[in-house]
């Protein structure tokens, strides 16, 4: 025999639902989403690359920052921007001390593997490694109003 519509068989006694409402508010606790925003902040330095003012020492060079995060969002080592640059430059193999170089059409990719217990972060920073020679004296009277 079937019981009928709203008897007694269809409420869920306070001690089970106290239970499944824990539950569900742990599980709630333990989903999350999360944001990396902000603005990247420049340098503030101005550099003209129309002229014949600059080579292209190394191009295509590619720089790689991994990181790791216990169930998706515990950071145990956060992949960086400043690591991927690093590894940028090394990977050019050359020496940036006392040269005017700079990255050129910089691009920056971010992307995630998320598995069950665990996620990897990685930026991977790509660019054109150029330098600048020294302006001649016509370039330096032109700048300054000369």
């Amino acid at each position: 025999m079937l019981a009928p519509p709203f008897s007694d068989a269809y409420i869920v006694h306070p001690v089970k639902r106290t239970a499944l409402l824990k539950l569900a508010l742990g599980s709630l606790l333990l989903c999350s989403c999360a944001s990396e925003g902000g603005s990247k902040a420049g340098t503030g330095t101005a550099v003209n690359l129309s002229g014949n003012n600059y080579r292209v020492v190394r191009a295509g060079v590619s720089g790689t920052s991994c990181g790791f995060y216990l169930l998706g969002f515990i950071p145990i080592s956060p992949a960086t921007y400043a690591g991927a640059k690093s590894a940028l430059l090394k990977r050019a193999g050359m020496s940036i001390i006392g040269r005017s170089i700079a990255i050129a059409n910089q691009t920056e990719d971010r992307s995630n593997l998320y598995l069950i217990a665990f996620s990897i972060p990685r930026i991977t920073l790509t660019g054109d490694i150029v330098e600048f020679n020294a302006p001649s004296s016509q370039t330096v009277g032109a700048y300054a109003g000369q």
